[in-house]
């Protein structure tokens, strides 16, 4: 074997080795074991070693990327309004209003995971006594309900209605987060959450303030 063709068995070697795995993204890693700590044991409760234990990783490292308690549901604050204003972009995108409050609702940031119920329970809980979370929970839902008052008004679907956008948004997220909290209180429905069941009742909900109803015969 020539020098040429070593060089070309090795470079094929080269490319058959497999590669490396990637390392964890670990503020991530660290953001989802708090959201499931909060969600078992509540914000006073939960401890930053509770977080790492969740999460496999010892407290040291956490500290590396948070400074503090507040300072993860800060983060998960912001993660949560980053990933809904990417869904709201895709909804805008949607043929019509039922299909952009499908695309809302149903993404990983709107649907509720199995953990997710016990999780936004805790947190209207704990605005009502720390002021920083009752900030960020303001700022969230003010964020996905102006998305979707903005989806509504431009919207065919919502013309016969007498509500404005702003209040069938507020209606819309109302039904919502009792949903949720009724999910906490009767139990998760199933291996979802109770996710289908918070769907059929939303679902309705849009059927009944968007869909025009035909006139009852003999009323005209």
């Amino acid at each position: 074997m020539n020098a040429h063709s070593l060089c070309r068995a090795l470079k094929t070697e080269t490319l058959k080795l497999p590669a490396a795995p990637s390392a964890p993204d670990r503020p991530e890693q660290i953001l989802d074991a708090a959201m499931r700590c909060f969600s078992r044991r509540g914000f006073h409760a939960c401890t930053m070693q509770d977080i790492s234990s969740d999460a496999g990783i010892s407290v040291g490292l956490i500290y590396r990327y948070f400074k503090n308690k507040d300072d993860v549901i800060s983060a998960l604050a912001a993660r949560h309004k980053k990933r809904l204003r990417e869904v709201l972009a895709r909804a805008e995108q949607a043929p019509d209003l039922f299909a952009a409050m499908e695309i809302l609702f149903t993404s990983p940031c709107g649907r509720a995971e199995p953990s997710r119920p016990g999780f936004v329970a805790e947190l209207f809980a704990e605005s009502s006594r720390n002021p920083l979370v009752a900030h960020l929970i303001a700022d969230v839902v003010a964020t996905a309900r102006n998305g979707l008052a903005r989806l509504i008004k431009r919207a065919p679907e919502s013309r016969h209605c007498a509500l404005s956008p702003k209040a069938l948004a507020e209606l819309i997220f109302a039904v919502h987060h009792g949903s949720l909290m009724h999910t906490v209180l009767a139990g998760p429905v199933g291996e979802d959450g109770g996710v289908a069941e918070q769907l059929k009742v939303l679902r309705g909900l849009w059927r009944a303030l968007f869909q025009p109803q035909a006139p009852v015969a003999g009323t005209n």
